[in-house]
Order: C-alpha cells, then sequence, then structure tokens
C-alpha cells in the first residue's frame, strides 16, 4: 500500500493519480490501432476471397474461427504469460532469467503451435464436414486451412519474439512489424489469389499463402531485433526450467480460457448455422460473426491500461480507484462496442456488401446482424470488466461469465432451432447469450467479488500482454 513516505515513480503516480477517463484514451490508442491492424489481416483475406464466390467464402467462414484461436492464443494467451514473466523478471533484477525466458518462450509457443498444426492437417477434413461444410465449400475450406495450418508454428513464434518485447516495455518494434505486415499484404494477397504476370493464380490457398509470408517475415524481423542486441532482453542458450516455463504457462492457461470460450461459441454457431442453412447462410453468418471479432481488438485498445491501471491501484490499495477505473472502462468499451452494434443492426450490407453479393448470403448475414448487434455492448461490458479483473488478480466470474454465455448461446440456441426450424432463433440466443455474459459479470463486480474474501478462482493474472481474449 502507497503511502505519503514512499517514492513512486512517474509512471505509476499517474496511473495512481492522473484523471482516469483521459488518462484511458491516452493509453488506449496506441493499443487499439495495432490490434485492429492485426485482425485486419484476415478482414483483407476474406475481402478477396469473397470474389471467388459464395462456396469459397463459405469455406473461409468454416476456417477463420480456428485462424483467430491461433492468434489469440499466441499472442494473447500465451503471449501475455510471455510478457508478464518477462516483466516480472527484469522488474525483480533478475535479467538472466528474463535472457533465458526468451528460448523458453520460442519452445513453448513453438510446441504448442505444432501440435494444432498438426491436428488440423491430420482431421482437417472431417472437423470442418462436422462443422457443416460439403462439396466445394469443403474443398475451400481445406485448400485455404492446409496452407495457414502448415505455417501455425511460425505464426506462434513470431507471437513468442513480439511478446517478449513488449514484456521489456518494447511496444514500438511490435506494432511497426503488425503494420508493415498488413500493408504489404494488400497488395500480395490479390496477387496470389489472382494471379499477376508470372504468378500463377492459387485461388483461395493464395490467401494462405499470403497470410504465411506475413509470418515469415514478421518472425525474420523480430529474431533479428533480438538477435542483434538491440533489446534489453538478449537471447541466451541455457537448460530449460520448470520454474521458468511455468512462470509464462500459469497466466497464459487461464487467459487460454477465454479465448477459447468466445471460439466455441462462434465455430458451435458456425456448425450450426452449416447443418441448418447451407453454404450461402453459412458465409452470410460468418461474415457477419467476423464484426465480433473487430469487437475483441477495440475492446482491447482499452483493457490493456485497465490491467495496468486498475493493478496498480489494488497494489496500492486504492479500491475505491480501482473501481473508478474499471466502470470508467466499462463505459468507455460500451459506448464504442454498443455503437458498433447498433450501425451493423441498422445498415448490414454496408458491412456484408464488402465481402460479397449473393443475395442469400446478404440476407443470411443481415438477419444476424439485426438481432446480435445491439447487444454487442454487452459483449464490451464482459470483456473490458475482465481485463479490469485481471488487474485486480479475480478471474472467477468473468470465465463464469463465460461459461454462462456458451450455455446460452450454444445450448439455448440448438433448443431453439430444433422447436422452430428456423436460424433466426439461434441468433437470438446467440443475443441472450451475450446479455448474459456482460451482465453476469457486471454484477458480480458491482457485488464487490475483488475485495471480498479470497476465492476458488484461477491463479490470479494481473500483468497480462496484449489480446488475452
Amino acid at each position: 500500500m502507497s503511502g505519503p513516505g514512499v517514492a513512486l515513480d512517474p509512471r505509476t503516480r499517474t496511473l495512481l493519480e492522473a484523471p482516469i477517463l483521459p488518462t484511458l484514451v491516452r493509453l488506449a490508442w496506441p493499443n487499439l490501432l495495432v490490434m485492429l491492424a492485426q485482425a485486419s489481416t484476415g478482414l483483407i483475406e476474406t475481402y478477396w476471397v469473397g470474389k471467388l464466390g459464395t462456396d469459397a467464402l463459405a469455406g473461409m467462414a468454416l476456417v477463420f474461427p480456428g485462424v483467430m484461436l491461433m492468434q489469440m492464443l499466441s499472442g494473447g494467451a500465451l503471449g501475455g504469460g510471455i510478457s508478464s514473466a518477462v516483466a516480472r523478471a527484469l522488474g525483480g533484477g533478475r535479467r538472466e532469467d528474463a535472457n533465458a525466458l526468451v528460448l523458453h518462450a520460442i519452445v513453448i509457443n513453438a510446441l504448442i503451435g505444432a501440435g494444432f498444426s498438426v491436428a488440423m492437417l491430420l482431421f482437417g477434413r472431417p472437423f470442418y464436414r462436422a462443422l457443416g461444410g460439403e462439396g466445394a465449400s469443403l474443398e475451400a475450406a481445406l485448400a485455404y486451412s492446409n496452407v495457414v495450418f502448415c505455417g501455425n508454428t511460425i505464426l506462434f513464434v513470431m507471437n513468442a519474439l513480439a511478446s517478449v518485447l513488449r514484456g521489456t516495455g518494447n511496444m514500438l518494434v511490435p506494432a511497426l512489424v503488425t503494420c508493415i505486415g498488413v500493408v504489404l499484404l494488400l497488395p500480395l494477397s490479390p496477387i496470389l489469389i489472382f494471379g499477376w504476370g508470372p504468378v500463377p493464380a492459387l485461388g483461395v490457398a493464395g490467401g494462405g499463402f499470403a497470410l504465411l509470408a506475413f509470418y515469415v517475415a514478421g518472425a525474420a524481423i523480430l529474431a533479428w531485433y533480438l538477435l542483434a542486441g538491440r533489446s534489453v532482453v538478449r537471447p541466451a542458450l541455457a537448460p530449460l526450467r520448470w520454474r521458468l516455463s511455468r512462470d509464462i504457462l500459469r497466466i497464459g492457461a487461464v487467459a487460454a480460457v477465454s479465448s477459447i470460450q468466445t471460439n466455441v461459441v462462434i465455430g458451435g454457431a458456425t456448425a450450426l448455422v452449416g447443418l441448418q442453412a447451407g453454404a450461402a447462410a453459412l458465409a452470410g453468418f460468418g461474415t457477419g460473426a467476423r464484426l465480433e471479432y473487430l469487437l475483441v481488438p477495440l475492446v482491447f485498445g482499452i483493457g490493456a491500461p485497465l490491467v495496468a491501471m486498475v493493478g496498480t491501484s489494488v497494489g496500492a490499495g486504492r479500491h475505491d480507484r480501482a473501481l473508478r477505473v474499471a466502470w470508467s472502462g466499462c463505459a468507455l468499451a460500451f459506448v464504442v462496442t454498443e455503437t458498433v452494434g447498433i450501425a451493423a443492426a441498422i445498415w448490414p450490407r454496408a458491412w456484408l456488401g464488402l465481402f460479397g453479393t449473393d443475395p442469400a448470403m446478404l440476407d443470411a448475414g443481415a438477419a444476424y446482424l439485426r438481432a446480435v448487434g445491439p447487444f454487442y455492448g454487452f459483449f464490451g461490458i464482459g470483456l473490458s470488466l475482465y481485463f479490469a479483473s485481471q488487474g485486480a488478480g479475480r478471474l472467477l466470474w468473468p470465465l463464469v461469465g463465460g461459461f454462462l454465455r456458451m450455455i446460452v448461446a450454444l445450448g439455448g440456441g440448438w433448443i431453439a432451432m430444433r422447436l422452430t426450424g428456423r436460424i433466426e432463433a439461434l441468433y437470438v440466443a446467440l443475443a441472450l447469450g451475450l446479455l448474459a455474459y456482460g451482465v453476469t459479470v457486471a454484477t458480480a463486480v458491482a457485488r464487490g467479488v475483488w475485495f471480498a474474501r479470497p476465492e476458488t478462482s484461477p491463479a490470479p493474472a494481473t500483468d497480462l500482454g496484449p489480446a488475452r481474449a
């Protein structure tokens, strides 16, 4: 607990004493820019693949939740554990541990990335068939998936290196690598998809190769930066130690649960749509649901400073300020996400028309956005308070809210579809799932669970890095 006799560095004093909302906004916008750039990689691919027709777009819809899960796990969940472990080692004066953590981060992420690669390459066909893929849409999904998951290990290594740098406080270099990669994808994707000059048209697989090129270039630049001695930490060849691995995994594992929850809901709903309504509806739903994935980086832009501000306030014993910070961030996230949702519900074709013109696809996507869009604000509430709860080290209720959302959205959606035979019933259940998520987390925080007696909850995670949801 801070007091009059405790000297605080300027950065900490700002977190504890500066006006809350201006400080949140000032800290949020750089993170928001970078995460939107990273999320744009998938949208760029979708835009160009949409030019190949509805079956190609439906194939992308089958693969997209898995691709986003890989990005969230490698850069957010495990990345958060890496950043936290490096930061704590440096803060504790353990420079040798910080240097050794570079190798640990690479090995852990590479092994997990390789595991997902093997699983998807071996079982991709039955997996996408179970999600409702068939015929041309299934083949398109496999063509894209096989390329992307061949390079999945490189994605995990790239994000491990970026997370190491973020743990040292270097946000600029990972941000520049991401933004430059997005700029390169703009011409590279259409060239590989449609062909140009001596470059053959690769179709939907071309989008996967463009994304793979981004991973390779990003990993190479970040590795060069670290090996050239330009970072606070320098990679060191040292025996792997469980103590250091545990430092990464104990935080990354908790954060991974939230990432998995979001993707299970979208992936499960994708399966229900595909089995019930066919390729056109699958393409429409998948394109509409991508807007929810864009909400994650939007809220992360607010959530990253929430972790720091709430955590600093709790550590200083300023419980009142911690709650004011949390509710300020929650209100800001609600306004941003609800604005997006209302706009999407009023003008759904403005979004959907970017990716295709098939009338059935547009109708299905519009039905989804009209039903679910008005409830996006509750997703913003739940996710922002999840980040704030990381700062408080109290993650139980955000995870409970996530599981409740899964039950309402998927269980309720399946029952509603069986009773009515209409896909719109699923969309209503998805909307109610978002409502349940936001209300559950907000109610728990309002009832004082952060500062009540200790709960039985996952290991506290108060210093997570980017994109943990």
